[in-house]
């Protein structure tokens, strides 16, 4: 039988851009692209840098560690979650949720450190812990559940 040899490890260099982002996701890295030309930081990944049309712009791994941009609580019967847009320290901001602390402890201005949530059958996404507690509130608790105000 002739053809690929097989490997373990995909090659990370023919995979389209989200599928390298899955990759670094499942090995528990946050993965960015750089545009060469200007060194700006690239998310969502992307065949071109936007702006310069670079292609095929190449890869970094973040140091993980980035800063609560805005933030809203969403209540719902199934249960209150945040929303969090948070700028990496790399230069990059990302859509994403804050976990491990109450939906509404979550403040802008507020240092997180990402991690991988894998849920059954789901491709591994970036959420965030925050590194402090998060205790302190300035938010007045609402509950919107069953049309209350």
């Amino acid at each position: 039988m002739t053809g690929v040899p097989h490997t373990d490890r995909p090659n990370l260099s023919t995979l389209s851009p989200r599928a390298r982002f899955l990759a670094h996701c499942a090995k528990g890295e946050l993965a960015f692209q750089r545009d060469p030309a200007t060194g700006r930081a690239i998310f969502y990944p992307r065949m071109a840098a936007p702006g310069s049309g670079a292609e095929h712009p190449p890869w970094e791994v973040s140091a993980g560690i980035g800063t609560v941009y805005s933030t809203t609580c969403v209540r719902s019967r199934d249960g209150d979650h945040n929303v969090a847009l948070i700028d990496m320290e790399e230069g990059f901001r990302l859509l994403s949720r804050v976990e491990s602390t109450a939906p509404d402890a979550v403040r802008i201005g507020q240092q997180v450190r990402v991690r991988m949530r894998t849920d059954d059958g789901e491709d591994p996404y970036p959420v965030f812990d925050p590194l402090t507690d998060g205790s302190v509130t300035d938010c007045p608790e609402t509950d919107l559940r069953d049309g209350a105000r």
